[in-house]
């Protein structure tokens, strides 16, 4: 089995990964409190919140996994070499107990907060129930062969997929409306932060070892940093050049915002 070359870069490793489970975990909170404030969640993409809590739940089944099952591990042994460290670390297991938690908590909060018109579009549900039959169909393959590793990378793979859909409806949404009013943009930030923190934790173990496995063994965590990169970048963008919030405020109060969904209403749920 796989162990730390450094204990500096051991520590320096979990300091990483420490503070992106902080930053990925704070980012949830800014956001709820700002519907907590408003009492309205106009202006909160209601796709990206439902497609988020797919992203997350199956990227807890991944890490849950990986961490805690002996058989997954010896398959990523046998896969990658027994001298390689397991590229997932309790860091990555508590940020994505929390991740579903918060994300569920949000859905609450948009049943009982003001939302306007807003509706969870039928696209998202159709994307929602494809995700979820292919992952049923990968189970139905994967356990006559006792193909666990396989089948847990199913998971990685839906959570960046879902990664690079969720993103889409909010920024979307903040073109058509021409504004980022109801989008906390403190949980982008952080997000920001979390991503980068993360890079850098898998970016000393590989140093450490020597070895690039860590990345590639691991797609899905490099995968889910460099999606989120980019679109945090986007939508700072969206926020503090294209639409700033002095220009859209002028114009237009937090309550009165366009409430047009991203999708039009014969696609609408």
């Amino acid at each position: 089995m796989g162990s730390w070359n450094s204990t500096e870069m051991e520590v320096l490793s979990s300091v990483f990964g420490w503070i992106a489970f902080c930053a990925w975990s704070i980012s949830f909170y800014p956001q709820v409190i700002l519907n907590f404030k408003r009492k309205s969640v106009i202006g909160l993409n209601f796709d990206f919140v439902v497609l988020n809590l797919t992203k997350h739940s199956s990227y807890l089944i991944y890490n849950a996994s990986v961490f805690f099952s002996s058989a997954v591990q010896r398959q990523y042994h046998q896969k990658y070499g027994f001298d390689e460290m397991i590229p997932v670390a309790a860091n990555d297991v508590a940020f994505s107990i929390h991740a579903v938690v918060l994300t569920a908590f949000t859905l609450f909060q948009i049943a009982i907060y003001d939302r306007g018109d807003q509706k969870v579009s039928k696209t998202s549900i159709l994307i929602l129930s494809v995700a979820w039959l292919t992952i049923i169909i990968c189970m139905f393959v994967a356990i006559p062969n006792h193909s666990w590793l396989w089948l847990v990378s199913c998971f990685s793979t839906l959570q960046v997929v879902m990664t690079v859909i969720k993103y889409i409806p909010q920024a979307v949404m903040n073109f058509q409306r021409k504004s980022t009013i109801g989008f906390s943009i403190g949980n982008i930030l952080l997000d920001l932060v979390g991503g980068l923190a993360n890079y850098g934790q898998m970016a000393v173990q590989s140093i450490d070892q020597h070895s690039w496995v860590n990345f590639y063994g691991n797609i899905g965590k490099t995968l889910l940093s460099l999606v989120s990169i980019f679109f945090d970048i986007l939508f700072i963008l969206q926020h503090y050049v294209v639409y700033p919030a002095e220009k859209t405020a002028k114009s237009q109060s937090p309550d009165l915002v366009s409430q047009e969904p991203l999708l039009t209403s014969s696609e609408d749920a």
